[in-house]
C-alpha cells in the first residue's frame, strides 16, 4: 500500500515539474523594468506634430514561434509563444512613441512607418541576453520612401534560470530600446522632418 501511495506521489510530483518546465506556447506579456525615460531625453524638434502612423509590422524570422533559448545545459530548453510576435512589437513600439510626445494615429498619417521584424529573441545562459530588429521603412502619404534603416534593441537580465517572467523583462526592455534607438536614428528624426 506503502508503496503505491509513493509511486503515485512520485507521478504527481515528476508530472507537474516537467509541466512548469516546459514553456511551450505562452503569451506575451509586456513587463519592462526599465521606463524609457532612463534611455535619455528624446528631441521632439520639428516632428512634435508629424502624425505617425505604423502599418502592423511583418514577421520575417525563420522560426516565429520560437522566442528565447536556454543554454544552461547540454540540450538546449526552447522558450515558443502561440501569439503573434510581429504584433506585440508593433502595439507596444506605437505605445512607446505616443508616451515619448509623438502625435502617433491609426490612419491618416504624415509619416507612414513600415516594418519587418528580424530579431526576437533572448539568448539565456548565465544571464538572459535579449535583441529585438526591425527594417524599418518610412513613407510619406504617397508612397514616397523617406527612410530606410535598421532599428534595434538589447537588453540584459538577470534571475532564475528559465523563467518566462525573465524572458519577458528581457525582450520588453529590448523594445524600448528599439523605440529609442529608432526615434534618436538620424536619418529617422529626418524622415518625420521632411514628410
Amino acid at each position: 500500500m506503502f508503496k503505491r501511495i509513493a509511486f503515485a506521489a512520485l507521478l504527481v510530483v515528476s508530472g507537474s515539474a516537467s509541466a512548469s518546465k516546459a514553456l511551450t506556447d505562452i503569451p506575451l506579456v509586456w513587463s519592462p523594468t526599465q521606463s524609457f525615460a532612463e534611455f535619455g531625453a528624446i528631441d521632439l524638434n520639428g516632428i512634435g506634430n508629424v502624425k505617425v502612423q505604423f502599418n502592423a509590422f511583418t514577421d520575417a524570422r525563420k522560426n516565429p514561434p520560437l522566442i528565447a533559448e536556454n543554454h544552461e545545459k547540454e540540450a538546449a530548453r526552447q522558450v515558443t509563444t502561440r501569439d503573434n510576435v510581429a504584433s506585440f512589437v508593433t502595439d507596444h513600439v506605437k505605445e512607446t512613441f505616443g508616451k515619448a510626445g509623438l502625435n502617433v494615429v491609426d490612419a491618416g498619417g504624415d509619416v507612414i512607418v513600415n516594418g519587418e521584424l528580424r530579431d526576437f529573441f533572448v539568448n539565456e545562459t548565465d544571464q538572459y541576453v535579449g535583441n529585438v530588429t526591425v527594417y524599418v521603412t518610412a513613407t510619406n502619404a504617397a508612397g514616397k520612401i523617406l527612410w530606410q534603416g535598421v532599428a534595434g534593441g538589447g537588453a540584459t537580465n538577470f534571475g532564475r534560470s528559465y523563467k518566462a517572467d525573465n524572458y519577458y523583462e528581457t525582450l520588453s526592455n529590448a523594445v524600448l530600446k528599439l523605440s529609442n534607438s529608432l526615434l534618436n536614428s538620424p536619418g529617422f528624426h529626418g524622415a518625420l522632418q521632411s514628410h
